[in-house]
C-alpha cells in the first residue's frame, strides 16, 4: 500500500477530551489503526497513552471526530466514546509494562476508512532494517494544551531528531528520545517516519514509512522543559492491539526505563477552555 503517511496520519489523529465541569477539559490525542477482529472482519482501534484515559475520571470521553463538507469544508463534530462502564470498570486494554493503550470503537465509515493499517506499526526488525538511530529526523501529530491546526479539528504536525542512543532492540530500550517541544495535550500522539529510509551498508535505499511509536512524556529538570519527547517503541503499541483480541497474548515485559526528570504529557495538566 503506497501513501502519504503524514497525510494519512493526520486524517487518523483524534483530539481526546473530557469536560471536567468546571469550564475546562482535559485533553489527550489518540490516532485509530484498522486490523482484523476475532470474526475476521475490519475493526477500528483506538490507539493512545494509557494515562491520558486513567486521568479521565468520568465514564465517557469525546472523541474528535471531522465531517467533510460538499463544499470542501470541514466541520468538528465531537462525539461521546464510553470508556468506563456503570461500575467504572475500564473499558479499554492497556499494556503491562508500558503507558499504552487501545480501545476497539465504532467509527463513522470515514474514519474506519481513514484508520492506518496495522502492518505500519514497526515491528521488531524495522529500526535495524531501516538503520534508523540518533539524529534521524521523525514527525510527530498532537494537539498541545489542546490547541488544534485549525477550527476543523486537525491535529498540529512538528517534528524532530531522534535525541538518544541506541534507540534499539525495544525488549531492551523500550523507549528513546526524540528533540522537540512537548505540551500536555501532545500524550498518546503518533510518531513516525514518512520520508525516504535507508537501508544497512550495501543495502538497496527504499521507502522507509512506519509509525515508530507514540509520545507518553516529556523531559523536565528543575521545573525547566527541556524540549525533549519520550516515545515508547511501536511495538508495545502492537502487543497492546493483540491483547484487545486475546487478554492471553504473550508480551514483552520490559524493565521500566528511568529518564531523570521524565514526566507525562499528561492530560491531567491539559486544562483548556471548552
Amino acid at each position: 500500500m503506497d501513501m502519504d503517511l503524514s497525510v494519512e496520519l493526520i486524517h487518523a489523529t483524534v483530539q481526546l477530551e473530557q469536560p471536567l465541569g468546571d469550564g475546562t477539559r482535559t485533553v489527550g490525542t489518540g490516532f485509530l489503526i484498522s486490523e482484523t477482529g476475532p470474526d475476521g472482519r475490519p475493526r477500528t482501534i483506538l490507539v493512545t497513552a494509557h494515562h491520558v484515559l486513567q486521568k479521565m475520571p468520568g465514564p465517557d470521553a469525546r472523541i474528535g471526530y471531522r465531517i467533510s463538507n460538499a463544499d470542501g469544508s470541514w466541520s468538528y463534530s465531537p462525539q461521546p466514546l464510553r470508556i468506563r462502564d456503570r461500575g467504572g470498570r475500564e473499558l479499554w486494554t492497556h499494556h503491562p509494562s508500558r503507558d499504552v493503550a487501545a480501545i476497539a470503537i465504532t467509527a463513522p465509515p470515514e474514519f474506519a476508512k481513514a484508520a492506518i493499517p496495522a502492518d505500519y506499526l514497526a515491528a521488531d526488525d524495522t529500526f535495524s532494517r531501516y538503520d534508523v538511530g540518533a539524529g534521524d529526523e521523525m514527525m510527530a501529530l498532537g494537539f498541545p494544551r489542546g490547541l488544534a491546526a485549525n477550527q476543523a479539528g486537525f491535529p498540529i504536525l512538528r517534528s524532530g531528531r531522534v535525541a538518544s542512543y541506541p534507540v534499539a532492540p525495544a525488549k531492551i530500550f523500550p523507549t528513546f528520545l526524540l528533540d522537540f517541544s512537548v505540551f500536555p495535550g501532545n500524550s498518546g500522539g503518533p510518531v513516525f517516519m514518512s520520508a525516504q529510509g535507508k537501508r544497512r551498508a550495501g543495502a538497496e535505499a527504499e521507502s522507509g514509512r512506519f509509525i515508530a511509536g507514540l509520545l507518553t512524556q516529556q523531559v523536565e529538570l528543575n521545573n525547566e522543559r527541556l524540549e525533549i519527547g519520550i516515545v515508547t517503541h511501536a511495538k508495545y503499541i502492537r502487543e497492546t492491539i493483540s491483547l484487545v483480541q486475546n487478554p492471553m497474548a504473550p508480551v514483552t515485559l520490559a524493565a521500566q526505563s528511568v529518564v531523570t526528570g521524565a514526566k507525562a504529557a499528561s492530560a491531567e495538566e491539559a486544562a483548556a477552555p471548552n
